[in-house]
């Protein structure tokens, strides 16, 4: 049985260790720019940017959701995205990714959310499989846009 709870300050070094192994698993090994202090300042400082789940087996951390909400202005409510869902690979199959699914649903409804979104990368398939299972929808019309590094610098005029 798998038991999700809030993450605390003292998880931070295994959600890193979690984000990762997430990279690794998503091919960008070196992409990771966070650190503890970065993760904990995000997650339990003044004002914190966002929120992440535990998931547990038996007392062992075997996977981690981090979240945050955002809005929609066309259903005038906010909603909880999900940045990163990672389980470990012997626990995969297990129920871990669901439990943390329907807890991010269930903060999503008691929050008053009108959404839960969250983003696959289009080779993840087997990711893809069961959040169809799950009853997700791609949204086929849409893309994300990204402005990052220098081009960031550029666009605010700060170059």
């Amino acid at each position: 049985m798998t038991d999700i709870r809030p993450a605390t300050h003292a998880d931070v070094a295994t959600i890193l260790r979690f984000i990762r192994e997430l990279a690794v698993y998503e091919r960008e090994p070196d992409a990771v720019e966070a650190n503890e202090s970065s993760l904990a300042l995000a997650l339990f400082g003044e004002h914190p940017a966002a929120e992440a789940l535990i998931a547990e087996v038996a007392g062992e951390s075997v996977g981690f959701a981090l979240f945050f909400h955002n809005f929609s202005t066309w259903i005038g409510k906010r909603g909880l995205y999900l940045e990163d869902l990672y389980v470990t690979p012997d626990a995969r199959g297990q129920g871990a990714g669901r439990a943390l699914l329907a807890h991010l649903a269930a903060i999503a409804l008691d929050r008053g959310c009108g959404r839960f979104e969250w983003s696959v990368l289009d080779w993840n398939t087997p990711a893809i499989d069961f959040y169809r299972k799950i009853g997700a929808v791609p949204m086929e019309e849409w893309t994300i846009q990204r402005v990052t590094g220098d081009a960031l610098v550029q666009l605010a005029g700060r170059n």
